[in-house]
Formats: structure tokens, C-alpha cells, sequence
């Protein structure tokens, strides 16, 4: 009965997180970026929800000022790299180390309680008699919906296009005459707005924002589209790529869940994650490797008949 509850609550925490993967999948995957700010983002974007509401602004409301705040955090890092010719890693880390300090300063103090406050998920609770995991999991469902609906759409124009054209070939897009530095600095700033609405939303759930919940976001997104990616299989539609990367943060969050309940300590999930993730992009080094071994010792079998 406790895995059962430990995998309910993962499923919903699991879509909840599912937004800020799909932030890391536009850097990491469309991009081609290892964008290291998402760390303060994340925490960014519950500080600023949590210092909204309890200064009674509509939860719902404090989302859009999260996710411009959380756009500004990608225009800081996407203008260090672009303007100022810093490689985009250390200027994402600046970045992120910076978060820390404004983090504080949004709240005052390293964490603020939303005990007694109005969330959309209490919200519903109360109104409609939902249980905790279930009020975040439809919440997690409903914005997961609309920003894979918005993203399909986005990247479908021309200006979404050239976004994911310059994560391809950088070079063939600049000499198509498309200003790749606007390109860039648009993605990330979509991108950690994405990841800061998933850090208010997670706060909210959990009642609470600390300046540390960001810690080791960017390894859980990428352990969830690596995950996803498995999950998708064969499947080339950009659209089924979008909801497998979702499923992947699900299924991250319910593998954690399982490995919690059969005794692992929860001071060793940093190392568990960088396994994952460590595990997963070598599978297809070795599976390539494999092959080419494969290939090789069929000719020198051929060779010799």
C-alpha cells in the first residue's frame, strides 16, 4: 500500500517536473546547449510565486510574473554568451551562481512557507474535494497540455523553425541570413520561463520555496528526456517527442519513488540520477561500438570462407 502511495505522489510531482524537462529538452536536444542556469531558475520561480501569494496576489496571476522572471534568468545567460563571447556552460553557471543571491533577496530568507496561503492546488482541494496528489496531478496534466499544444504550434512557424535550425546547423542558418545570437537568446529565454513556471508549480505542491529546490535540476531533466527517448522508440512526430519527454519525468519520478521504498537513502539520489544519466548516454556509444565490432568480425569471417 506505501509503494502504491509513494507512486501516486511521483506521478504527479513527475508532471509537475515534466514543464521544466520540457525547458531542458529546447536547450539541451532543439538547441544543442547544456544550459546550467535552469538550476536558479527553477528555484527563481517558486521564490517568486511563494513572495507573491503571500502578499496576496491570485496563484494562478503569480505565474505569469514567474515566467517572465524566469525569461530575464535566459536573456542574462543568452546575452553573457552571445555578447560578450562567453562559452554558453560558464555562462550559464554564472548565471545560476548569481540566482542563488537574488533568490534570497526575493524572499528574504532561504525558504518561505505557503502553509495557510491559497495554491491552485489547495484551491482545488477545497472545492472540488481532491486529494493532494490528485489536485497536482491535474494541474501538472492541464499546463502539460497546453504548452505541448503551444510548443507543436511554435516551433511549426518560421520563427520556431529558425530556433530549431540553428540548434542544427548553426553555420547554414547564419548564411541563410537569420540572426543566430537572437535565436539562441530567444530559446533560452523560453526555455527557463518553462523551467521556472515547473519550479512555482512544484512549490506550490509542496507548500513551500527554498533557495536549494533547484539543486541537480539540470541532471533530473536530463535523466527524464533520456528516459523519454526510450520510451519513444521509433517514433519521429515532434509531437509524440514532446509527450514522451513528459512520460520520461514521470517515469524518472516513479523509479525514484521505488528505489526510496526498497531502502535507498535519500542523501544517495544525486549519485543515483548521475548513474542514470551516466548509464544512458553510453548505452548508445556501446551499442554503436558493438555493431561496428559486429560488422568487422563478419568480414574477417567472410574474408576467411
Amino acid at each position: 500500500m506505501a509503494i502504491l502511495l509513494a507512486i501516486q505522489g511521483a506521478t504527479a510531482q513527475g508532471v509537475l517536473w515534466g514543464i521544466m524537462t520540457l525547458g531542458v529538452l529546447l536547450t539541451f536536444r532543439i538547441l544543442n546547449i547544456a544550459d546550467m542556469t535552469v538550476d536558479g531558475s527553477f528555484a527563481a520561480g517558486g521564490a517568486v510565486t511563494a513572495i507573491l501569494i503571500t502578499h496576496g496576489m491570485n496563484p494562478l496571476v503569480s505565474l505569469f510574473f514567474v515566467f517572465v522572471v524566469g525569461m530575464i534568468t535566459g536573456l542574462v545567460t543568452g546575452l553573457l554568451h552571445t555578447k560578450l563571447n562567453i562559452p554558453v556552460i560558464l555562462a550559464g553557471i554564472l548565471s545560476m551562481i548569481a540566482l542563488y543571491s537574488v533568490n534570497i533577496r526575493i524572499m528574504g530568507k532561504a525558504n518561505t512557507s505557503l502553509i495557510g496561503m491559497t495554491t491552485i492546488m489547495n484551491y482545488l482541494q477545497e472545492k472540488f474535494a481532491l486529494s493532494p496528489n490528485v489536485s497536482s496531478l491535474a494541474v501538472g496534466l492541464v499546463f502539460c497540455l497546453l504548452i505541448v499544444l503551444i510548443f507543436y504550434w511554435f516551433f511549426g512557424t518560421e520563427l520556431g523553425s529558425a530556433i530549431r535550425a540553428t540548434g542544427n546547423n548553426e553555420n547554414m542558418v547564419r548564411a541563410l541570413g537569420v540572426d543566430t545570437d537572437t535565436m539562441k537568446i530567444l530559446g533560452l529565454m523560453i526555455a527557463n520561463g518553462m523551467v521556472a513556471l515547473s519550479g512555482a508549480l512544484v512549490a506550490q505542491s509542496q507548500g513551500y520555496a527554498d533557495v536549494g529546490m533547484g539543486t541537480g535540476t539540470i541532471v533530473i531533466g536530463l535523466a527524464s528526456i533520456i528516459i523519454g527517448e526510450v520510451v519513444r522508440g521509433r517514433k519521429t512526430s515532434f509531437i509524440s517527442y514532446l509527450v514522451c519527454v513528459i512520460l520520461g519525468s514521470v517515469v524518472y519520478r516513479i523509479i525514484i519513488a521505488i528505489v526510496l521504498q526498497l531502502g535507498l537513502k535519500s542523501t544517495d539520489l544525486k549519485l543515483f540520477t548521475a548513474v542514470i544519466v551516466a548509464a544512458s548516454l553510453s548505452v548508445p556509444v556501446l551499442k554503436s561500438k558493438a555493431q561496428r565490432h559486429a560488422v568487422v568480425n563478419a568480414s574477417k569471417a567472410k574474408a576467411g570462407e
